[in-house]
């Protein structure tokens, strides 16, 4: 055995033991997949507020009540329940095991959990359950004793008890710490009952007619989210079943049998493979730039946390960049001495049929997604991480970053992930399997990849797509395309939702 071939066994184990240390830390991390319901829940409640004294057409109002159901506000108690339940599983987990878990990660559930409590106290009372929402603020107050809350949310809960306990206690700063610690719905719900108990009229007017702007736009924010997503699942349930029954009648003549027994002639072996992957991909990219980086911010006493939302996102990008050059420039000079590479590698056709196979690809896996999305959070009930730029996006409202957060992850990420993994892994992977396992093993490796395993099933459900759309259309346009549709669709949403809170 070669030097090299010890270096690159070792290189190897240093990279799959680091894979397998971020997914097992991954499982004690909170998903966002929650947060993104609690949003669209909190969208749902501002919309029910909506008196929609404007509407007129009879199709719009039964839209309205269809995306808002009869019991909008017991219906979002039972989702802000079970989020409080998996939170504070979550919370529990991470809490036995403190020194593998970094100091923010803890916090944010922390926090996380008391700003649900917050908030289903206000639900409760709007439920006719006082009770139950004193009991509730109750306990943050006595956590907040033994200094394990936040004395803003102490603040907060003391406010809403004053308002809701017989008889009233007016704090005579209720009301800015109601304008500053709530959000949305929850803010206009406590504020109408301040205003009522201080006999403010001309308050509850201006309120009210806040509230009227907020829960119109969004209804129509609502429509946007939950139709895009809707729409896309019945076309690409339809086109499944169109292709579907096409494969059935006209078998190797069908569209979904284009390409299918073409092979590639593979000019390098596994030991390639491996360089390719372990160096260029998991530890530049993931282990030795990350750390680089880390090192000079620290160096410059420098903290990722304490920068604006622009400054994270061009962050988030210059990192990416680099992971991007080195892996392009190990995978370069990996295959350079086979150059001439033979036909069929790395094609780019702009004239060809990609936006069509891209297109028809995002519509397919969306049902798919969707459907192994909804088992695989049962089976990690909340738990397992998610890409850390999905909440940094939920969360910012800057028109300047969220354009940089598109060119991250519906640009580069795209260009880079499909010519890594679908133009030369997939291919590469046939040498050794048949074509079907080699779309499914790197499938799988590239949702090992993103470092999140309770997104493993998902992300791997979509790499297989993927990689079925490349290898029918054989152009790294098509997945190129269907992977920034996807991305896009998902920022997309994120703003919406995030926006929904104000």
């Amino acid at each position: 055995m070669t030097l090299k071939r010890w270096i690159l066994a070792i290189l190897t184990l240093v990279a799959v033991s680091f894979l397998g240390l971020s997914l097992l830390d991954s499982w004690t991390q909170p998903q966002i997949q929650s947060r993104l319901e609690l949003y669209q829940t909190n969208l749902l409640l501002h919309a029910s507020q909506w008196q929609g004294k404007e509407i007129e057409e009879d199709s719009l109002i039964t839209v309205r009540d269809n995306l808002i159901g009869k019991t909008p506000v017991k219906e979002a108690y039972k989702q802000y329940q079970q989020v409080q339940e998996s939170a504070e599983k979550s919370l529990a987990k991470v809490q036995e095991n403190q020194a593998q878990i970094a100091p923010d990660s803890l916090k944010e559930l922390q926090d996380l959990n008391q700003d649900l409590q917050l908030q289903i106290g206000i639900l409760q009372t709007q439920l006719d359950q006082p009770d139950a929402a004193l009991k509730t603020w109750n306990i943050l107050l006595n956590s907040s004793k033994s200094k394990n809350n936040r004395d803003t949310t102490a603040e907060t809960a003391r406010v809403l008890t004053g308002l809701w306990q017989t008889p009233a206690r007016l704090l005579p700063d209720a009301e800015p710490i109601l304008q500053k610690q709530l959000e949305g719905w929850f803010r206009y719900q406590a504020l109408v009952k301040l205003y009522t108990l201080q006999q403010r009229p001309e308050a509850l007017v201006a309120l009210e007619t806040q509230e009227q702007q907020q829960a119109e736009q969004a209804f129509f924010k609502l429509m946007i989210v939950s139709a895009i997503p809707g729409m896309g699942l019945v076309l690409g349930l339809i086109l499944a079943i169109v292709l579907g029954i096409q494969t059935l009648l006209k078998g190797k003549t069908s569209i979904l049998a284009t390409n299918m027994d073409v092979a590639w002639l593979i000019p390098w072996n596994g030991e390639i493979i491996l360089q390719v992957f372990v160096v260029g991909f998991s530890l530049l990219g993931q282990l030795v730039i990350p750390l680089t980086l880390r090192a000079i911010f620290q160096e410059l006493h420098l903290h990722l946390n304490n920068f604006d939302v622009r400054t994270q996102a061009v962050y988030i990008l210059i990192t990416y960049l680099l992971l991007m050059m080195g892996g392009f420039s190990v995978l370069y000079f990996s295959i350079k001495p086979y150059f001439p590479l033979p036909e069929g590698w790395f094609t780019f056709k702009i004239k060809d049929n990609w936006f069509f196979w891209g297109l028809g690809g995002y519509l397919v896996a969306l049902p798919l997604v969707i459907l192994v999305s909804l088992i695989n959070q049962k089976l990690w009930d909340g738990q397992g991480g998610s890409n850390p730029l999905l909440p940094i996006a939920l969360e910012s409202q800057d028109t300047v970053a969220l354009t940089i957060f598109f060119i991250t992850a519906s640009i580069a990420a795209p260009l880079f992930e499909e010519i890594m993994f679908r133009g030369f892994l997939l291919p590469s992977l046939t040498r050794y399997l048949p074509l079907g396992s080699a779309i499914i093993l790197s499938g799988f490796l590239f949702a090992a990849a993103h470092l999140n395993i309770s997104e493993i099933l998902p992300l791997m459900t979509l790499g297989i797509v993927l990689g079925f759309v490349y290898t029918r259309s054989r152009n790294l346009l098509a997945p190129m395309f269907m992977h920034g549709l996807w991305n896009s669709g998902t920022l997309l949403s994120l703003y919406i939702l995030g926006s929904g809170g104000s």
